[in-house]
């Protein structure tokens, strides 16, 4: 494995933890993990890089080693934290961003909001979640409400390797050494004894904000970065959106300068299931070359 170190830097108030791997004069990407993951979930993949770059990786907050806010999660901070990070690590020119499921949204919308700050943008599987009515919103500001009298909780374990049982049983692809590295970063060991998920649990709290697929279109037709979405062949994301042919379409259609690659024997997961393939897909894309895997 490549070898990271964990840099601390204050951002927007809080205590963030990002995993650096390489050299700090070589290129730059910044890799962006989704929603229940960590930084460290990037290794395989950079990994398999064949060139030599320097990959910036945040916890982002409330995830990994990242500090906790009380007051709960709110999708915008995501960006105003990633657009911190840039300025600390690249604010003279612009970025390239790997993002991974909520890491797409947020780097995809990003590069919407700031498509000067973008140079390229790769989305893994990061289309956003089901599309939502109107009409739903009062109900789910109640089931907010509900869940906030009641302090989240995760289930403890009883060792690092029932942590990376479960992540093998939640991705049957991934092998037993890829899943006992991930325990180790995924989870914590309290002082009780007791191991938990690293993560603050109040990110169980329903956000009482509707995903609204209308606002995510629009940024996403102001990038003026190439993009490359990538899917996993065997992913459930695609039918847990549930949307239309049409819909789908127009979710990708968006995207006016993109590259599409479907990965074979791959899940949502792609990057812990094919992280060589996926790499060399990514460098391709990056230098502008033709693909080299992918379907």
């Amino acid at each position: 494995m490549k070898a990271s170190r964990s840099e601390f830097h204050t951002i927007r108030g809080l205590r963030y933890h990002v995993r650096v791997w390489g050299d700090p004069e070589a290129p730059r990407l910044f890799l962006l993990h989704g929603w229940m993951d960590v930084a460290a979930s990037f290794q395989f993949l950079v990994d398999g890089f064949a060139r030599e770059w320097c990959a910036i990786a945040p916890d982002w907050r409330g995830f990994g080693l990242t500090e906790w806010v009380r007051e709960g999660y709110w999708f915008p901070d995501y960006y105003a934290d990633l657009d911190a990070l840039l300025d600390r690590y690249q604010p003279d020119e612009p970025v390239r961003i790997i993002g991974h499921s909520m890491g797409g949204v947020i780097g995809s919308v990003y590069a919407g909001v700031r498509p000067e700050r973008v140079t390229r943008l790769v989305s893994l599987e990061g289309l956003g979640l089901a599309r939502h009515a109107p009409d739903q919103a009062p109900a789910r500001y109640g089931q907010w409400l509900g869940q906030l009298k009641e302090e989240p909780a995760f289930r403890p374990y009883r060792s690092f390797d029932e942590v990376a049982a479960r992540l093998r049983k939640n991705n049957p692809r991934l092998p037993e050494e890829r899943a006992t590295f991930l325990a180790r970063h995924w989870a914590k060991r309290l002082e009780t004894g007791e191991i938990v998920l690293a993560s603050d649990p109040r990110h169980k709290i329903v956000n009482p904000y509707l995903f609204r697929i209308e606002e995510a279109i629009a940024s996403w037709r102001r990038i003026t970065a190439p993009v490359l979405l990538v899917s996993g062949k065997q992913s459930q994301m695609v039918s847990r959106m549930k949307d239309s042919p049409g819909e789908l379409a127009e979710r990708r259609g968006a995207f006016r300068d993109r590259r599409e690659v479907v990965l074979d024997d791959a899940g949502h997961m792609m990057h812990h299931d094919q992280p060589e393939r996926l790499a060399r897909i990514i460098e391709d894309f990056l230098q502008d070359q033709p693909f080299a895997g992918g379907t």
